[in-house]
């Protein structure tokens, strides 16, 4: 199961580079020579069957994982779940799902010609979450997405695919604060979320983050092909609950400001 584990995890981050090539320079930057910790890898779905959070959970706890908390995200219309390992080296899993029904009856019926086209035998396999886009639409489809909800737009675009890997500062050799990192990060030319922030979170709640905006990838619509936001780096500090116990959930207020490192402006 480990090795069947780590090969999902390889074959994600070589799917998740081909959109986020800056994901491999900021290696470069942190690493230096080092191999880098993720302390987490996060995924968007729809609240819609047979690819709701319900359906990829079932995905997931097959590799292994747990769940291990819930989340709400009432302005931007989501819920959403974490999930652990019995082997700590192992990224947590993220993963979110949009509420539908919450938008126009217009994204409503947008969305729901996407997922209808997909078949409930292929949500079963890890390979699955990687799998991309299994809809066509048109640019002008997008854009009606991206006026309501970019996460839904961003959905429409990359499908499923790991919307952000997360270094875990804690495990990266000669960095102890997430401060330092950002200064790294900016002087090789990177921009930070700065939503709510560049840092997101504290030690009074055991969890800080930050985030590159994100890269641009060319994505080939219906009708047009148009360049739009693609994936982003995230970076996590953890801060022990007792000594020796990190804390491995996710701060909802935070996460919330991260999901904008996919924001156009």
């Amino acid at each position: 199961m480990s090795k069947q584990v780590h090969q999902f995890f390889e074959n994600l981050w070589q799917d998740y580079i081909q959109r986020t090539p800056s994901a491999d320079k900021v290696h470069q930057v942190l690493g230096q020579g080092h191999s880098i910790i993720n302390d987490h890898v996060a995924f968007r779905t729809f609240n819609l069957a047979p690819v709701n959070l319900e359906a990829l959970t079932k995905i997931i706890e097959s590799m292994g994982y747990f769940a291990n908390g819930d989340y709400e995200f009432t302005e931007k219309k989501l819920r959403a779940k974490h999930f652990e390992h019995a082997d700590p080296s192992l990224p947590k899993v993220f993963v979110s799902e949009l509420l539908v029904e919450e938008f126009s009856p217009e994204v409503q019926d947008i969305i729901q010609r996407m997922v209808t086209g997909i078949d409930a035998t292929h949500v079963t396999e890890p390979a699955f979450l990687y799998s991309g886009t299994h809809w066509d639409i048109t640019y002008a489809e997008y854009q009606q997405l991206l006026a309501e909800s970019e996460y839904a737009a961003w959905m429409s675009a990359f499908g499923f695919c790991a919307n952000h890997f997360t270094v875990s500062v804690n495990a990266l050799p000669g960095y102890s604060t997430l401060e330092s990192v950002n200064a790294k990060l900016k002087d090789a030319g990177f921009t930070l979320n700065s939503s709510g922030g560049e840092i997101k979170g504290s030690p009074e709640v055991y969890l800080e983050q930050s985030s590159t905006m994100a890269d641009h990838a060319e994505v080939r619509f219906k009708d047009k092909a148009a360049r739009i936001p693609s994936c982003f780096y995230e970076f996590a500090k953890r801060y022990e609950l007792a000594p020796g116990k990190l804390y491995t959930g996710f701060v909802a207020a935070s996460a919330d400001k991260i999901f904008e490192s996919t924001h156009s402006k």
